[in-house]
């Protein structure tokens, strides 16, 4: 079994579950646990100023082994995995040579993997996947990533005579809950741009993501008798009805896909006298961005216009943005990366991220950070997966930037 693979099946012991409603950082424990982990593993490797802060952030740095001024690459990862499944006790199952059939991840609970329901499980015939049980995630998200960037430093420091310059290392809480570049100290990191290990299937580059914004309403109605309602009753959730029908039918996750932006209506929650609406909106286009959260906007307006002033409020707030503007100036980064992954002997596959990242708010930070593949899919699910072999091309890539950048 290699090393990254060991690792993986280490880390993901640990319950790194975030929590969307702590005031904590990080927001739950086992993500500090997990932390203080890796900083002894580190130190253990030869890599001595390796810590971890109050707030679980782990930083390290491998020492330049050349007289050669080249730039300081970072390599980041989260620790933490998704709030909205079970992410303690995972019993992972290792298929060898999967031979492309059902795979039966809980027999109790008839649960199944399928490529029926996922055909990418055919790219991988004769290849090691690893599964959930069925009963948790797997959390390949990113503890793949944690894994791929441990093997490839411990692979640097069992090989010193492979020459680089300064590699920065970190890893990050509570990205699941939008929170993990919140007190990331990118001057303390030192790197000159960096890379996170979070994508998706084998070959994935990204350094394009979502503008993105959140929406709150609040509708106001009044209640009285319904006998006696006429004139009288103002029904909010009714308002809130008329409010998703202004709503572009077709501009959702469900209807759109590469490029196309999107409104998501996340949750409702409402009774006569208040309902309460939440929306995500999206957009790769800075300029269809804002005119999304017009839209949004000229909506609340035109029902205060028709039921009274003050009966529709909105707060709208921005939450992060298409990081393609701060990595344009920098694009090298981008290049390196794409011809690692085919120098490795993988076909590079350029795609925009439609959801955020921590390189997105990294890079608005000052800190240009592109997204390369993890190696899992299904991720956040009882239905993750990862070819091990993925991982294994990824620590390849890691050390193939490190070359490359060495070379020029």
């Amino acid at each position: 079994m290699s090393k990254v693979v060991e690792k993986f099946l280490k880390y993901v012991s640990y319950d790194t579950k975030s929590d969307e409603d702590s005031n904590t950082v990080p927001s739950t424990a086992g993500q500090m646990l997990l932390a203080i982990e890796l900083v002894k593993e580190l130190k253990a490797m030869g890599i001595e100023n390796a810590g971890v802060d109050e707030n679980g952030y782990v930083m390290a740095t491998l020492n330049s082994n050349i007289e050669k001024n080249i730039p300081v690459i970072g390599f980041i990862a989260h620790m933490d995995t998704a709030p909205d499944m079970p992410g303690s006790n995972v019993k992972p199952k290792l298929i060898e040579n999967y031979d492309g059939q059902d795979i039966i991840l809980n027999k109790e609970n008839s649960i199944v993997l399928s490529p029926k329901d996922f055909p990418e499980l055919k790219n991988y015939v004769g290849k090691t996947i690893i599964t959930t049980d069925g009963t948790t995630l797997l959390g390949a998200d990113d503890k793949a990533g944690v894994s791929e960037i441990m093997a490839a430093m411990e692979y640097l420091m069992e090989n010193p005579e492979i020459q680089h310059g300064i590699i920065c290392i970190g890893f990050t809480p509570d990205e699941e809950v939008g929170r993990g570049a919140d007190m990331f100290n990118v001057e303390k990191f030192g790197a000159d741009f960096a890379y996170t290990m979070d994508g998706g299937t084998i070959g994935e580059l990204e350094y394009e993501n979502f503008n993105a914004a959140g929406a709150k309403i609040c509708i106001h109605g009044r209640n009285v008798h319904p006998g006696s309602a006429k004139g009288k009753m103002i029904h909010s959730s009714l308002i809130a009805n008329e409010f998703i029908n202004l709503m572009p039918s077709d501009e959702t996750p469900s209807n759109t896909e590469g490029y196309e932006g999107f409104y998501h209506l996340i949750s409702i929650n409402g009774e006569v006298e208040e309902t309460k609406l939440t929306y995500i909106i999206r957009d790769f286009d800075n300029a269809n961005y804002e005119n999304r959260k017009r839209y949004i906007k000229n909506v609340v307006d035109k029902l205060n216009e028709k039921h009274g002033h003050g009966t529709v409020e909105i707060e709208i707030k921005d939450q992060y943005f298409n990081m393609k503007e701060k990595i344009e100036p920098v694009k090298h980064i981008v290049d390196t990366a794409y011809l690692a992954i085919k120098q490795v002997g993988i076909n590079p596959i350029m795609v925009p991220i439609r959801g955020g990242t921590d390189g997105s708010r990294l890079s608005f930070m000052g800190l240009p950070t592109p997204n390369i593949f993890a190696g899992g899919h299904n991720f956040h699910g009882k239905y993750e997966f990862i070819p091990t072999f993925a991982m294994e091309k990824a620590v390849e890539v890691i050390l193939k930037i490190i070359e490359l950048y060495t070379a020029k």
